[in-house]
């Protein structure tokens, strides 16, 4: 078995023409995160798409049903858009006197506008006031930060997004540098030095999809596969960043969480 591989290095322009030349290497199955599935769904309605997702891929639009995907398309969804209400209660709890937060979503994420909606919503329900910053390139995401400083946002929610995911170390620095308590969706935010993190386990993800890979590389067809939905959710907490943000976590949130990084 050959893998190939290919990556946009987070210039989602480049994902069409990429999809397109696996598709003329007529390559078995093609596994994708959101963005890529966009342009693999455009290329191909024959090759099966594995893909993985933080959105519901019934309302992006790439199943008509989770149980019954039908079609060439099938994978693993986080729900993740949903989780990011939880996050902003997460940060009214940590900080119930705060009034002003700030949302990172990636406009090229199939799933951009319900991510708001569910942010704005919940937001309304805290009596918060969210603004939501837009970043798909690393000019965005410094912009997104001078902006942070500007609104005097008392907090950060990182909306899921592999553009994003592949910049956690890059997000985290700059969270502490602006003095932002910010939440993200995977464990790996705040291992590396982010504040909270509160969703699935990224690399689970990626292993589940993998074995529907594996399904369909025996001979399997993704369309009697149905949609699978990582439910374990962790929250985990990193004590020394809150030190150096002068917060105290509340015992409320303490005996919540999953893993405390001290």
């Amino acid at each position: 078995m050959a893998i190939e591989y290919r990556w946009a290095e987070g210039h989602n322009d480049r994902l069409p023409a990429l999809a397109a030349d696996l598709v003329r290497h007529q390559v078995t199955v093609i596994a994708a995160n959101s963005q890529a599935t966009v342009a693999a769904k455009a290329a191909t309605t024959t090759i099966p798409i594995v893909f993985i997702t933080g959105g519901d891929p019934v309302q992006i639009g790439f199943v008509p049903s989770l149980s019954r995907p039908g079609g060439n398309l099938t994978g693993v969804t986080t729900l993740d858009m949903e989780l990011s209400a939880k996050q902003l209660e997460l940060l009214h709890e940590l900080l119930p006197k705060a009034e002003i937060i700030a949302a990172l979503i990636n406009p090229t994420f199939p799933g951009n506008e319900i991510q708001a909606r569910e942010l704005q919503t919940a937001a309304s329900t805290l009596g918060l006031q969210v603004h939501v910053l837009h970043a798909s390139t690393d000019q965005d995401i410094s912009t997104a930060f001078a902006i942070v400083d500007r609104l005097q946002a008392n907090g950060l929610v990182i909306g899921n997004d592999a553009f994003f995911s592949s910049r956690i170390e890059q997000l985290a620095a700059l969270a502490l540098h602006h003095a932002v308590p910010a939440i993200y969706g995977y464990r790996e935010f705040a291992t590396a030095n982010g504040l909270m993190s509160y969703g699935t386990d990224l690399t689970a993800n990626y292993r589940l999809a993998g074995t529907y890979v594996g399904k369909i590389l025996k001979g399997e067809k993704p369309s009697e596969l149905p949609v699978q939905q990582l439910m374990k959710i962790e929250l985990i907490i990193n004590l020394k960043t809150a030190k150096a943000l002068g917060i105290t976590i509340p015992p409320s949130i303490m005996v919540r969480a999953d893993k405390v990084i001290e």
